[in-house]
């Protein structure tokens, strides 16, 4: 008795299984999936705050170099790019300018406050 019940309960699957496929269109096995959408808040930009903000970050901006360190400079990295200079000799020549100038510029300042 034991065996016909085994029998009826797979003789029965196969038949669900095989509804099953077909409502499906063949597809075999169907999952059911959720998907969530999360809710991402987007906030709203007016012109005149991109305008505001553009401002306070180009006022914090140091301003511009003159022309000859502009020259200096772009020289020394066009002579390493050509190969006239190895990477490291034109690195250690600009920040060496750089640090010389810096410091005559802050002690030039420094004479000026001291003077007023």
């Amino acid at each position: 008795m034991g065996k016909t019940a085994e029998a009826t309960r797979g003789g029965f699957a196969s038949e669900k299984q095989a509804a099953e496929t077909q409502a499906h269109g063949g597809a075999g096995l169907h999952l059911h999936t959720r998907t969530l959408h999360p809710s991402v808040p987007i906030p709203y930009l007016t012109r005149d705050d991109l305008t505001i903000t553009a401002r306070e970050a180009t006022a914090r901006l140091p301003g511009r170099p003159p022309a000859k360190d502009l020259a200096f400079y772009g020289a020394l990295g066009a002579m390493a790019v050509a190969g006239a200079l190895e990477w490291p000799v034109a690195l250690a020549v600009g920040g060496a300018t750089w640090l010389v100038r810096s410091s005559r510029k802050e002690r030039r300042e420094g004479e000026l406050q001291a003077t007023e």
